[in-house]
């Protein structure tokens, strides 16, 4: 059971304001939950079209998840956090967040079913979990999964308030003209390549700090903060400015990759309130092998 104080002014469908408000569960699976009366607001049976104000008291039961086809697979898994609500993971470059077209096993999902059999949120989808955010595949680091649904909805609220702090490290080619600064620029599907994304006008507002780290013979060193967390915003946002991610197979391809597979860019840092107990969980991981000799080679 989860409670939700409307915000002021919020003017909004309750179907509408529950998709926004948990986004991780589907406006039409929100639907389905009112119509099955698992949704009050301000104690009373409610419909989809409820107009909400601000103010209102909203009470509901999550929907119930769909059926799960993905199996539990005895992988490993680097675990730098854990307690009884949440764990943080170190993901490996190469390995695959959740299952999808091609990727059918050996996924961080996978290897959270074995060893949380029961113990996984649903909200993310019968296929993925747990997961409450990505990366990439090919970006190695820090990786938030949960165990059950009211913190899911917790921290997906806190991701959409742009209030957890995600800190990368990258190897880009070429030098910023500035030692720190901010990427202000729209990410959508490249209408060219519907592999890639791309600054689009248009597109999802995307943000993206960063600071220079150190200076390359061969590149730079970069410290990356997302404010938003759009499809390959790093990588995009770099590759805009004219400082695409050393190996990455999509915006720098053909570019020297200095011993790197897969994109350098690691997640070394994931900082958040707990759900629970409302301290702040600062989690930091150190740079990877492969990384750290793609560091060094540039710097030759």
């Amino acid at each position: 059971m989860i409670t939700i104080v409307v915000p002021a002014g919020a003017n909004a469908r309750l179907d509408r304001f529950l998709a926004a408000a948990m986004p991780d569960v589907s406006r039409a699976a929100w639907q389905r939950a009112i119509a099955n009366g698992q949704v009050q607001v301000d104690g009373r049976a409610a419909k989809p079209s409820t107009a909400l104000a601000g103010g209102e008291t909203v009470v509901c039961t999550l929907p119930e998840p769909a059926l799960r086809t993905t199996v539990a697979e005895a992988i490993e898994l680097d675990v730098v956090f854990e307690d009884e609500w949440l764990l943080v993971i170190n993901k490996p470059r190469g390995m695959v967040v959740h299952p999808a077209p091609g990727h059918p096993g050996g996924t961080v999902v996978n290897a959270l079913l074995a060893r949380y059999p029961r113990g996984l949120s649903s909200l993310g989808g019968a296929d993925r979990p747990g997961i409450v955010h990505r990366i990439d595949k090919d970006t190695s680091g820090l990786l938030l999964a949960v165990k059950n649904d009211q913190v899911h909805a917790k921290m997906s609220r806190q991701l959409k308030k742009h209030a957890v702090v995600r800190a990368y490290h990258a190897l880009v080619y070429g030098r910023p003209d500035v030692r720190e600064g901010s990427i202000d620029a729209p990410i959508g599907r490249d209408p060219k390549n519907r592999q890639k994304m791309a600054v689009v006008a248009g597109g999802k507002a995307a943000v993206t700090h960063f600071s220079v780290l150190e200076s390359l013979s061969k590149g730079s060193h970069l410290r990356l903060i997302l404010e938003t967390g759009r499809t390959h915003q790093i990588r995009v946002h770099l590759a805009y400015i004219g400082l695409p991610v050393v190996g990455d197979p999509l915006y720098a391809r053909g570019r020297p990759a200095f011993g790197m597979v897969g994109q350098a860019l690691h997640a070394g840092r994931l900082t958040f309130v707990h759900p629970v107990t409302g301290e702040v969980v600062d989690v930091t991981c150190p740079l990877p092998a492969d990384f750290r000799a793609c560091l060094a080679e540039m710097n030759q």
